[in-house]
């Protein structure tokens, strides 16, 4: 099993905790760190193209997106969260890799680094979990190979 992660550099104090959340929780369920490709992309907005990028290649059972939206006073967070989460599931369906969200979207940095922290709450790991499961899944189930 080979995974991707593909994380968003904006808001990078945010963003690299999900990232060594997601990388944990893939060590920490066996895989070697030759297994884990990680692909870093300026926002949340290049998301989607990077994972479907990723994803065509054939090489990879799942992609985990990570990234941080925090809402400010103008409709710009609502533009881009919209646009990244049907991107990564059109992503998804289009190339038939599971895609993980593990996109947060915040009122506030408190809100972000508190999703954010080490342990079991941290939303990079429990993206991590949840593209892992499904690759599991379609590489056991003969329904949805």
């Amino acid at each position: 099993m080979r995974i991707a992660i593909v994380a968003s550099r904006f808001n990078d104090f945010v963003t690299d905790r999900l990232l060594e959340g997601a990388q944990a929780a893939l060590r920490e369920a066996g895989l070697a760190d030759s297994q884990i490709d990680v692909l870093r992309v300026p926002g949340a907005y290049e998301i989607p193209m990077a994972a479907q990028r990723v994803a065509e290649t054939g090489l990879v059972s799942a992609v985990v997106c990570l990234g941080c939206l925090i809402k400010g006073a103008t409709p710009h967070f609502e533009i881009i969260a919209s646009a990244c989460a049907h991107g990564i599931t059109a992503a998804a369906a289009s190339t038939g890799v599971p895609m993980s969200f593990g996109v947060l979207t915040t009122n506030s940095v408190e809100e972000a680094l508190e999703r954010s922290a080490p342990g079991p709450s941290n939303k990079g790991r429990e993206a991590a979990d949840a593209a892992l499961d499904m690759a599991r899944l379609f590489a056991e189930n003969p329904l949805v190979r």
